[in-house]
């Protein structure tokens, strides 16, 4: 009995076709789908749905006993990319065939029918490929009709159509018969050959009567069976494992943070140093406007500066011009100069008799000032006394500021109003002498107080005296620290205005950053999400694709477990009956 070539494509007797794409439907071992999966858009009408999706395994119409044809009606883009998996699979092979669009080469055409023919590997070659091909696509149940007209003219725009769909087919079938080929753990279902080889070849041992190599043939086709009933069922178990595997990863992948909460989660800090750069930007953005202010003070104090200097320097201009419009010669000048020097020396001079006599005006009028205030407190104290003494006539002295001499300042009055007054005060106080001695001690002691008074009042001149000149020394030295201070505030204000000039230009690169960075991230986080929401659909529909197709797989290994053990049950009671009846 023949078994299949490893390295080769296997040979396809036409039991095998029939099997292939016959009535029998089984799932594909490999995740690669379905082969023979065509379109809608190839389908044309005449056809039910259910046929349409019976065409992967060529199966007969449910309308009819014989399977129909379709007429071929695909778009141009399906034809692009029909012709795109024909020549993606010529290229495979040496000499590799290309098929140029829009309309190949006949030659071209008929020798890519040859070798995807020789790739099938029929038993019996075909020499008359016009005549031959129709029949043998029709054996095959090829969903799509090729006319003896097509073959002789395949490059005709009439004709290609039909001949890329035909080409397109049979290189999925060739597809499928190299993946079977290149597979060592699926062998395909030929049962009925196998059956047929072990049957002929144990009657023939039973006729020859070599009982010992009908044992041996038995023992080997069981255990063929069985290697391949053990293979089949480890199979069966490693899919089982990878499913539970492949559920255990879909738990922990949909367990897991997704991708869009992980990019949300980016999104937010984003967010969070947005607002950073935002708070920063609304922080240097108020310290400019302090800045502006500033800035706009300093400018108006610098034009007041400017304005004066501006007047001074017309004052010096005109100066100077006076000075070069006078005609003097070199001895007039001399003579200028020694006058200016002796009129210099002179105000110099002037001015510190003027300081000197000041001065002594100054403290002229604060002696007088002095005086005149302990006159009026004397003046207050003799009122007070004439009060005491509740004259008769009640006088009382009174100062004139405006006098210029003592008895303008006193009066002359007091001298006629008082003396009778006085006398007989006296006369009285004379009396009341010793009654009034203690009231005669007091007022020592009052006008002694009072000269202690005026003696510190002397004393807080003279320190008085001595803060004013402190204070003018002060104002000098203010005069000439706010002087300074101009001049600090002019190179600061050049100063600052630099600075205004940078802190402005880095506000506004940082203000272009922030947004190129909320760009970028934006445009990153829709592009991740897509991605990701893409990739999730596919790994799904690829994990419940998996899933059929292990489900599916099971289900056929059962069924073809339990028909080949039921056929190795009927053959040995078959071989058993018939050695019985031989043996009768």
């Amino acid at each position: 009995m023949r078994g299949p070539r490893v390295g080769a494509p296997q040979r396809l007797t036409r039991a095998a076709v029939d099997a292939l794409a016959g009535d029998v439907v089984r799932p594909s071992p490999s995740p690669a789908g379905h082969l023979f999966d065509y379109p809608s858009s190839i389908i044309g009408g005449g056809r039910r749905d259910s046929d349409a999706s019976s065409l992967a395994s060529s199966r007969p119409s449910s309308a009819g006993g014989i399977s129909s044809y379709t007429t071929v009606s695909a778009a141009p883009s399906d034809r692009a990319s029909y012709l795109r998996a024909v020549n993606s699979y010529l290229s495979s092979f040496s000499p590799p065939i290309h098929l140029k669009p829009p309309f190949p080469r006949a030659r071209d055409i008929t020798d890519a029918l040859r070798l995807l023919l020789s790739r099938l590997d029929f038993e019996h070659p075909l020499p008359d490929l016009n005549r031959d091909l129709p029949h043998l696509l029709a054996s095959l149940r090829c969903p799509f009709k090729l006319s003896k007209s097509a073959l002789k003219a395949p490059s005709t725009p009439h004709a290609w159509p039909s001949v890329l769909a035909v080409l397109h087919w049979l290189v999925q079938l060739a597809r499928a018969a190299d993946h079977l080929a290149s597979n060592p753990s699926f062998h395909r279902r030929s049962t009925d050959d196998d059956v047929h080889s072990y049957i002929a070849r144990a009657y023939s041992l039973f006729l020859s009567g070599d009982d010992s190599a009908v044992e041996e043939l038995d023992a080997e086709y069981l255990d063929r069976i069985e290697r391949h009933a053990d293979l089949a069922i480890k199979a069966a178990e490693a899919l089982e494992v990878e499913i539970v595997q492949s559920e255990s990863k879909l738990q922990e992948v949909s367990a897991a943070p997704t991708r869009l909460e992980a990019l949300q989660a980016e999104r937010a800090a984003l967010g969070e140093d947005v607002k950073k750069f935002q708070d920063d930007v609304d922080k240097f953005s108020r310290i400019v406007e302090e800045k502006k202010r500033d800035l706009a003070e300093r400018e108006r104090e610098l034009e007041v500066k400017e304005l004066e200097k501006k007047v001074l320097d017309e004052e010096n201009h005109g100066l100077r011009e006076r000075v070069r419009s006078q005609a003097l010669s070199t001895r007039d000048l001399e003579r200028m100069t020694r006058e200016i020097q002796v009129v210099e020396r002179d105000i110099a001079e002037g001015e510190s008799r003027r300081n000197e006599m000041d001065e002594k005006a100054w403290k002229l009028n604060t002696e007088v000032e002095r005086n005149y205030r302990e006159i009026e407190a004397l003046t207050e104290q003799c009122n007070h006394s004439i009060r005491k003494l509740k004259l008769q006539n009640h006088f009382q002295l009174v100062l004139n500021s405006k006098g210029s001499s003592a008895a303008e300042v006193i009066g002359v009055d007091y001298k006629t109003m008082l003396k009778p007054e006085l006398t007989a005060l006296a006369m009285e106080a004379k009396k009341g002498m010793f009654s009034n001695a203690e009231e005669r001690i007091n007022l020592q002691k009052q006008s002694h107080d009072n000269d202690m008074t005026i003696e510190g009042k002397k004393v807080q001149c003279d320190s008085l005296r001595a803060k004013i000149e402190e204070a003018e020394s002060k104002v000098d030295l203010l005069r000439k620290e706010t002087e300074d201070h101009a001049s600090r505030c002019t190179t600061e204000t050049e100063k600052t205005k630099k600075e205004l000039v940078i802190r402005e230009q880095q506000v506004s690169l940082l203000e272009r950053e922030a947004k190129e960075l909320l760009m970028n991230s934006e445009e990153k986080l829709r592009t991740t999400v897509k991605w990701s929401t893409e990739e999730t659909q596919l790994c799904a529909q690829e994990l419940w694709a998996l899933i059929d197709g292990v489900s599916q797989y099971k289900e056929f290994m059962t069924s073809t477990i339990s028909g080949i053990r039921k056929d190795v049950k009927e053959i040995t009671d078959g071989v058993k009956q018939a050695h019985e009846a031989s043996l009768q």
